[in-house]
C-alpha cells in the first residue's frame, strides 16, 4: 500500500481494468472487469452473459458451496472461487467494486492473488470521501468444527492480524503456519503463494471431470502416495504435457515454492477472501487451525450475526457538523427526483454498502408548520417518515449498477413516534438494509435520531425502478 494511503476512508479504483482465464473447475474462458464504484457500494459481481444481468454481492449468506472454493448465487445465478480475487482487494484496501464477468467462475491464473493485485496496481486505488467504517470486537468469537477438527477464534486487536496452522498428516507438508501482522504486507508475504491440492484428491476431481481448467502452474499438487507409470501418463494427457514426473520433495512437476510454508499462507489467503463476505471492515486478530472453505464461512456468518446483534448498542451515530458531507445537496438533487419544498434530506454523511445517515436540519420557517399545529409546531410523523424514504432512496440506488434509478414506497410497518420533533432539531436519518435488495425489492430499518435519542423508528419496504 502506498505510505499516504489512509485506512480510515473508503477506497475504489482509479479505473476500469480487465483480466481473461480459465476457471480452475469449469474449465470455461472468462473475461473479467474490475469497474470503480460509489462509497458504501462495497464488492458485488455482475454476470454480464445471463440475460437480466444479475448482481450478486460478496455476502457469506449468499453462499451456497464450499466444496471446491467458494461460490455465491442469486436464483440461478452463480459466481465460482470468489475467494482469491477477494482477497487481492482486501490487500489492496479496495472496499467498493463491481466485478463484471460473462462466465460462472473466476479465472484461476496462476492459483495465487498475485495477478488480481498486478491488476489492482493497473487501475490504481483511490480514495474515496466517505469514511470507512470499522469494526472492533469487544468479545472473543469462537467456531469449532468437531469433525473437522476445526478451530477458528476472532480476538479484539487494533489491526486485522490472521495466523493459519494446518496439519493434515502429510510427511510432505508437515505442520505449517503462517501470519500475517498487518494487511500492509499482504501483497509481498500472502498474495503470490498458489493453491494446493493431494494427488489423490486430484485424481478423484479427473475421475468426475472437476478440474476441468486445471494446469500444473496453477496448484502445488502434493504427491503423498507411491505413483505407478500409467497414472503419470493419465495425468500428463489431462495436463495437455508430453511428460509429468515427480521432483524432489513431493510435488508434481510444478515450479519451485515460493515460499517453504507456501500452502499455509495459502490457507491465510483463503480467509481473507472469505471472511470478506462479512461485509464488513475487522479489527481483530484471527487464529485459524486447519480452515477450509466451508468453515471460513461458517465463522464469517458467525462473525456477521455477531456484529449485526451487537453493533446497535454502540452505534446512536453522532454527527460532527465540520466534516465535509458525503453528498453534498446538489448530489442528493442528482439522484433523487425531489426538490424544494419536498426534499427533505439536506446531505449526506455517511455511507456504506449495509447503511446510510443523511441529515434534516429543522427550522421554523419550514413551509408545514404554517398550518400544523400552529403556535405549537410540531414537525408531522408521515414527513419524518418521509425523510426516512427519501434517505433510503439514495442508500438503494447506491447499491444498484450503473444507470439511474428511482424508489417508490411498497410497504411501512412498525411505525412508532418516540419523542416529538420541533424547530431547531437536528434530524440524523439512519437507514439500514435488513437484507439484500431481490428483483428491486429493498427491505430497510429506518431511525430518526434527535438529541442522542430515538424519535421515530419504522420498517420501510421500497422498490428501485430504473428509469427508461
Amino acid at each position: 500500500m502506498d505510505i499516504n494511503f489512509n485506512p480510515d476512508k473508503q477506497h475504489t479504483l482509479g479505473s476500469a481494468v480487465s483480466i481473461s482465464g480459465t476457471g480452475l473447475h469449469t474449465g470455461i474462458l472468462v473475461d473479467m472487469t474490475l469497474k470503480p464504484a460509489n462509497p458504501g457500494f462495497g464488492m458485488q459481481f455482475q454476470r454480464i452473459d445471463l440475460p437480466t444481468r444479475p448482481v450478486i454481492k460478496a455476502d457469506c449468506d449468499l453462499v451456497t458451496d464450499t466444496s471446491r472454493g467458494t461460490t455465491l448465487q442469486v436464483g440461478d445465478a452463480k459466481v465460482s472461487t470468489v475467494e482469491h480475487v477477494l482477497a487481492a482487494l482486501v490487500g489492496m484496501g479496495v472496499d467498493n467494486v463491481l466485478i463484471e464477468l460473462n462466465g460462472p467462475e473466476i479465472p484461476i491464473i496462476d492459483g495465487s492473488s498475485s495477478p488480481f493485485i498486478e491488476l489492482i496496481e493497473e487501475a490504481g486505488v483511490i480514495e474515496q470521501e466517505a469514511a470507512k467504517a470499522w469494526y472492533s470486537l469487544d468479545d472473543n468469537i469462537y467456531h469449532y468444527d468437531e469433525n473437522k477438527r476445526v478451530e477458528m477464534v476472532a480476538l479484539p486487536s487494533v489491526e486485522y492480524q490472521i495466523t493459519t496452522l494446518i496439519d493434515f498428516n502429510s510427511p510432505v507438508l508437515g505442520t505449517q503456519h503462517a501470519g500475517l501482522k498487518s494487511i500492509k504486507d499482504f501483497k509481498a508475504e500472502i498474495a503470490p503463494c498458489r493453491t494446493f491440492c493431494f494427488l489423490h484428491e486430484l485424481e478423484m476431481l479427473l475421475d468426475n471431470d472437476l478440474v476441468k481448467g486445471g494446469d500444473i502452474n496453477n496448484a502445488i499438487v502434493v504427491v503423498d502416495k507411491p505413483v505407478t507409470d500409467e497414472e503419470m501418463n493419465r495425468l500428463a494427457k489431462a495436463f495437455k504435457r508430453e511428460k509429468i514426473e515427480i521432483k524432489s520433495g513431493g510435488y508434481l512437476n510444478n515450479l519451485e515454492l515460493r515460499f517453504t510454508n507456501e500452502p499455509a499462507r495459502h490457507k491465510l489467503l483463503d480467509v481473507v477472501g472469505d471472511l470478506a463476505l462479512t461485509g464488513y471492515p475487522l479489527k481483530a486478530r484471527i487464529i485459524a487451525n486447519r480452515p477450509g472453505h466451508s468453515t471460513n464461512v461458517e465463522f464469517a456468518k458467525k462473525i456477521k450475526q455477531y456484529i449485526r446483534k451487537n453493533k446497535h448498542v454502540k452505534n446512536v451515530p453522532v454527527y460532527d457538523p465540520t466534516l465535509p458531507p458525503v453528498f453534498s445537496l446538489e448530489r442528493i438533487e442528482r439522484i433523487l427526483p425531489h426538490r424544494f419544498p419536498f426534499l427533505l434530506v439536506d446531505k449526506v454523511v455517511e455511507l456504506t454498502d449495509k447503511h446510510i445517515i443523511g441529515i434534516k436540519n429543522v427550522t421554523f420557517n419550514e413551509w408545514f408548520f404554517q398550518g400544523h399545529f400552529p403556535g405549537n409546531a410540531v414537525m408531522p410523523g408521515v414527513l419524518q417518515v418521509e425523510a426516512l424514504a427519501q434517505t433510503g432512496g439514495l442508500l438503494c440506488i447506491n447499491s444498484m449498477p450503473e444507470g439511474q434509478y428511482d424508489t417508490y414506497f411498497l410497504k411501512i410497518n412498525n411505525c412508532k413516534f418516540k419523542q416529538k420533533v420541533v424547530p431547531g432539531d437536528t434530524m440524523i436519518l439512519k437507514m439500514e438494509f435488513a437484507g439484500p435488495i431481490r428483483r428491486g425489492i429493498c427491505e430497510m430499518k429506518g431511525t430518526v435520531y434527535v438529541g442522542g435519542k430515538v424519535a421515530t423508528e419504522a420498517d420501510l419496504v421500497a422498490q428501485v425502478v430504473k428509469r427508461t
